[in-house]
């Protein structure tokens, strides 16, 4: 896969389940974000607003740890600058390396979090990706320790995972990448359940009840937790984009949330995607760019829990 000429690199604890993605970008590289979950952990995201004037990013950070995986990011910092990459300023160059997190602190208990190390580390694993590499997906980088179906209680959840899927129409590439750590249940193409929520028999608690009604504030004890859940999403095309086409790219992405996660965008999520543009070949139609951004977005989503192994008791689609 060559995901628009970025590369990934991950860092993972296997051992308390967390860890962090780092996506590398060449030079020239334009973002936004659209932010829709209202508990999202995030940083940067203002400077990618399209009113803002900075334009090219440098890397994104996807990591565990909730706010404190926030700290990966100085380690992608970090390397970047030993390379004298980065935004031009009268003194040295800044990176710019936007950010966001997921909280997957319930496998791990919280005790070992992804910090700047972590963030390094994963960047040179991106920088030694060969060229069109297959690329890790499920248990690795941000989602060593994410679940998903969480909508009736911890007890009930599956394991989520990152995911990854790519088209390509001629020359131009759009790729998409997913950290997947939903309160609701992962859909299948024909609208069936995935993975998520089961009863103890293992059937799927949607069939009970099609609404998938949860509390309204977050409860005591073993139920939801306001801010728990939450959907990274970047989507990157190797085709130009200004600064408003990748913003209108990341606001069309979200269609694949409502169709592959169900529910998505609640009070309880943190849903946000990213969207690049690398350039690196002709225009293309802004509408064919969104319209395939979904349906690989949607599968970058699937694939996050085809590929999840069961982990500490939390069964997983992989085994």
């Amino acid at each position: 896969m060559t995901f628009a000429g970025i590369k990934i690199g991950h860092s993972t604890d296997h051992e308390h389940h967390t860890g962090c993605t780092v996506f590398l970008c060449p030079e020239r590289t334009v973002a936004s974000v659209d932010v829709r979950g209202p508990a999202p952990g995030s940083r940067e995201a203002a400077l990618l607003a399209p009113d803002k004037p900075i334009e090219y990013v440098n890397a994104v950070v996807f990591s565990g740890g909730s706010a404190f995986g926030l700290a990966t990011a100085d380690g992608a910092m970090r390397y970047l600058a030993e390379k004298g990459i980065g935004h031009f300023t009268p003194i040295r160059p800044i990176p710019i390396v936007p950010a966001a997190i997921v909280y997957d602190l319930f496998l791990g208990g919280g005790e070992h979090l992804p910090g700047a190390e972590m963030g390094y580390a994963a960047c040179l694993d991106a920088a030694q990706q060969a060229d069109g590499a297959e690329l890790p997906q499920g248990n690795v980088g941000a989602g060593a320790g994410v679940t998903v179906g969480k909508w009736a209680g911890f007890q009930t959840m599956m394991k989520g995972g990152f995911g990854l899927a790519q088209e390509t129409i001629g020359e131009v590439e759009i790729a998409a990448a997913a950290v997947v750590n939903a309160v609701g249940d992962i859909l299948a193409p024909d609208g069936s359940v995935l993975a998520g929520a089961r009863s103890p028999a293992g059937q799927w608690l949607a069939t009970q009840d099609p609404y998938r009604r949860f509390a309204d504030r977050p409860p005591a004890g073993d139920d939801l937790a306001l801010g728990t859940n939450t959907t990274l999403v970047l989507v990157a095309t190797n085709a130009p984009l200004n600064k408003i086409g990748c913003n209108r790219l990341s606001q069309r992405a979200h269609d694949a949330l409502a169709i592959a996660i169900r529910p998505a965008h609640t009070t309880h999520d943190g849903d946000t995607v990213f969207a690049l543009a690398t350039g690196r070949v002709e225009p293309a139609p802004f509408d064919l760019l969104a319209n395939v951004a979904v349906e690989v977005v949607a599968e970058a989503i699937r694939n996050a829990v085809r590929h999840a192994s069961s982990v500490a008791g939390v069964p997983g689609l992989a085994g």
